[in-house]
């Protein structure tokens, strides 16, 4: 899980090291870092209220220079105000290194998959064809003491995305 995972100092991005090991570039564009009002799915996740301010990153992610996922990550105000999370620049280590660094480290991650139709925008920044569907994954991320620190919500092709898992039972 190594997007879960502060990196080391000098490791490269997490989804840059992967496409890398696969013969490829991975890369990723922000296209809006600052506050917005929580929607209803990202107050849920986040134990806020709808409405209540939020600290968003949308990205495209890309694979080989086409779009592959749509990424907006969600993060309670009173940890991302003020810090990089709010700007559009990218963060040395990523996201999850800084937040390591401001003292909020990842335990515990739930995750909800769904599948559906995407709406027209969503199917011209993935570039698909009308009847491609995609799927859509939500990801909390929780500390130590179960509070949420992130919110995921991951647009991808669903034929172009192969979704795995490692459970340790016990």
């Amino acid at each position: 899980m190594p997007y879960l995972k502060p990196r080391g100092e000098g490791q490269p991005d997490a989804w840059g090291a992967e496409a890398a090991a696969r013969g490829g570039k991975g890369t990723q564009r922000i296209v809006h870092a600052g506050e917005v009002p929580a929607p209803d799915t990202v107050a849920d996740l986040l134990g806020l209220t709808a409405g209540d301010p939020v600290v968003v990153r949308r990205r495209v992610i890309e694979l080989d220079g086409e779009p592959c996922e749509l990424t907006d990550t969600y993060y309670p105000v009173t940890i991302a105000r003020g810090t990089p999370l709010a700007e559009t620049g990218k963060i040395r280590g990523g996201a999850v290194t800084l937040l390591a660094g401001l003292g909020h480290t990842g335990v515990r991650v739930r995750e909800d998959v769904t599948a559906r139709m995407p709406d027209a925008g969503e199917r011209e920044a993935l570039r698909l064809g009308p009847d491609e569907p995609v799927l859509r994954l939500n990801r909390v991320t929780l500390d130590g003491e179960g509070r949420p620190i992130q919110a995921d919500m991951m647009l991808m092709p669903a034929h172009r995305q192969q979704l795995r898992y490692e459970i340790r039972i016990g």
